[in-house]
């Protein structure tokens, strides 16, 4: 002292952003409304699995954009392959954790930060003392949404098992509410992204105990809102991320058990509770780890811009939304400003025993 401490935000430079294909235009412009709010520049890589929303991109944010600040690069594999061999000077990308490795090991060689935004099977796990009918309808809400190709969705249900009979009932009965008798039919129910993914979500429904649903058109991209019963934790269905219309549902004996279920997986990004008491809740948040969590809703929290939104361990790494998309794309410059007012001798050398007894006393 006397001096003045402070963090100098400054933009990290030239930023890439690659989205993903199930919310192509959002996954895409809310990290750049990040990187521009830092000021920084970007290039934005849209998914070429959803192309008529990648040509939308291409040809209208250039229209609204400074194109020296903002640059769209539409292709696949090979061109983004291309643009991972330049040197960035950040790396958003939101998708699965095999790109991931790759985009990372691809950054590695320039020492380039990554935010990787990945997904995962995200539990949700329903207590004994859970309210049935509000969780059978927001699990269903949240499962079918999107056709379930959101990466925050339920992946699977854990319920307990003194109630796993009625909670099944209703959620069967919350899809005919929901989507009526056909939801082929139904407007409020989307469709597969492409066939390569629905051939993949068919295979899946092979030798499953189905509950409801179970119908496929891939001719309409079609698939039934599906619930399974009786499913193994080595079930086809259990090792990756479903995304998709389809919810395997668990019985456990006790929330203990749920616990260790979910702790010997790899880290979700989201995790979801149904229990009203509130020593489960504590229990459950203690004893796993998730990117985000929902207590008695489903994927609520994605959309508070005041909680940061990543993954942890397998399902990803940084975080963004509201105020933490400004951070993510800005370095934290330290600084210290000092009057110049001359500086005390004890501080110089030559030191003399005199002078260490002084800074002592001082310290």
């Amino acid at each position: 002292m006397p001096g003045r401490s402070y963090i100098y935000r400054e933009p990290l430079g030239v930023t890439l952003i690659i989205g993903t294909w199930n919310y192509p235009l959002h996954l895409v412009v809310i990290p750049l409304i990040g990187a521009l709010a830092a000021g920084n520049c970007a290039v934005i890589k849209p998914s070429e699995v959803a192309p008529n929303v990648s040509a939308l991109i291409a040809k209208w944010l250039p229209k609204y954009l400074d194109s020296k600040a903002v640059q769209v690069m539409e292709g696949g594999v090979p061109e983004t392959a291309a643009l991972l061999r330049e040197k960035w000077d950040h790396i958003f990308y939101t998708g699965n954790g095999t790109v991931g490795r790759i985009v990372m090991e691809a950054a590695a060689k320039h020492l380039t930060p990554v935010t990787l935004e990945l997904g995962g099977k995200s539990p949700c796990i329903v207590d004994e003392t859970a309210d049935l009918d509000t969780t059978a309808k927001r699990i269903v809400y949240g499962r079918f949404f999107n056709a379930g190709q959101t990466c925050v969705a339920p992946d699977y249900v854990l319920v307990h098992e003194h109630v796993h009979d009625a909670l099944v009932n209703r959620m069967s009965s919350a899809v005919r509410e929901f989507y009526g008798d056909d939801p082929q039919q139904s407007p409020d129910f989307g469709r597969i992204i492409n066939e390569r993914h629905h051939a993949r979500l068919t295979g899946l429904l092979s030798g499953a105990d189905i509950v409801a649903g179970g119908q496929t058109d891939v001719s309409d991209l079609y698939i039934a809102p599906t619930i399974l019963k009786n499913v193994k934790e080595d079930d086809p269905v259990m090792q990756e991320e479903i995304f998709g219309p389809i919810l395997p549902v668990i019985s456990v004996p006790s929330i203990d058990s749920a616990i260790a279920f979910v702790s010997r997986r790899d880290k979700p990004l989201a995790l979801y509770l149904f229990a009203r008491d509130k020593d489960v809740q504590n229990r459950v948040l203690a004893g796993t780890s998730a990117g985000g969590t929902t207590i008695n809703h489903i994927f609520l929290h994605f959309g508070v811009p005041d909680l940061p939104f990543g993954g942890v361990g397998e399902s990803g790494m940084g975080a963004y939304h509201g105020r933490r998309s400004f951070e993510t794309f800005s370095h934290q410059r330290a600084v210290l400003k000092k009057p110049t007012f001359r500086d005390p001798p004890l501080i110089f050398p030559p030191y003399s025993a005199r002078k260490l007894r002084w800074i002592k006393r001082l310290l």
